[in-house]
């Protein structure tokens, strides 16, 4: 008798152990990269109004995102490099050239899970301007820019899984101004 019970005593634990593990291995990859599993929280982009942009000339374009509340993503230079930053990554058409990329300056803040840190980050709603220098040999008329945001939302307790948002603006390419040319000066003298 005191064989059978510890036989099935040892099943049971050994069933629950089994148990057990299985859960840490499903649970550890997440929680080995600061990460909560579950859906996260998507930023949203303002519509861009039709931009104009010469050719030769670079035009800046404004992107307005937003972060929902009680969120916030890390900056674009976030403070360690174990975070991942708010990059974007744009696709331009032949002839038309990405210029700089401007991001703005993180807040700095500090957590409940890391309160001696301070961390840099958006929340609410931040602009990101980017360049569009079209070259003198693009055909004036409209062009479709596409890109991704890629972001890491996380919470005032965890990071969730980093998610990309789709960005797309059109721009109409127009030519340069034509030159002026003044005539020089006439001569009082007679030529003959």
């Amino acid at each position: 008798m005191m064989i059978q019970q510890t036989t099935a005593q040892s099943f049971r634990a050994c069933g629950l152990g089994q148990l057990l593990l299985a859960l840490i291995f499903l649970i550890a990859p997440s929680l080995a990269v600061g990460q909560t599993p579950g859906r996260a929280p998507s930023l949203t982009i303002a519509p861009v109004p039709l931009v104009t942009a010469q050719r030769t000339q670079q035009t800046m374009v404004n992107l307005n995102f937003r972060v929902p509340s009680g969120y916030h993503i890390n900056s674009n230079t976030p403070k360690s490099e174990f975070l991942i930053p708010t990059a974007l990554k744009m696709e331009v058409p032949t002839d038309i050239i990405l210029g700089k990329i401007e991001y703005p300056e993180g807040e700095d803040r500090s957590f409940p899970f890391s309160p001696d840190e301070k961390l840099s980050v958006y929340s609410g709603d931040f602009t990101v301007a980017v360049g569009v220098h079209p070259l003198h040999s693009v055909v004036p008329g409209k062009y479709v820019m596409h890109g991704v945001l890629r972001y890491q939302a996380c919470d005032n307790a965890a990071c969730y899984p980093p998610k990309t948002l789709p960005v797309s603006f059109d721009v109409k390419v127009v030519k340069e101004p034509a030159e002026h040319h003044a005539n020089p000066a006439q001569s009082p003298h007679v030529h003959n």
